[in-house]
């Protein structure tokens, strides 16, 4: 078991009821609990499935240097990078206003 936590903007509310059934929903959009890898991966099949045109992003803690891993799903102006094992997040320039 690992803390989870999801961050959801402009998704279909029928995902973030299917959220709301395995996490608690401590904002609107942001979901946490404590899961299993097996439960994670099948949270994120209900991402990637029902998404649609929104973003989310996925993190839990791990046994690593950062002491967490996440995933993302859509557009978002902040993108995962690798840097040498490392994953960061950078981001791209704004559109013109």
């Amino acid at each position: 078991m690992s803390m989870l936590v999801v961050v959801t903007e402009n998704v279909p509310p029928r995902l973030r009821g299917r959220l709301a059934v395995w996490l608690l929903e401590v904002r609107a959009g942001v979901y946490v609990g404590d899961t299993s890898a097996r439960v994670r991966e099948m949270i994120w099949e209900q991402v990637d499935t029902l998404a649609e045109q929104g973003n989310v992003v996925m993190a839990w803690a791990t046994n690593t240097e950062s002491g967490f891993e996440f995933q993302t799903y859509g557009e978002n102006r902040r993108i995962p990078v690798d840097l040498d094992g490392l994953r960061l997040v950078s981001f791209l320039p704004q559109e013109n206003q």
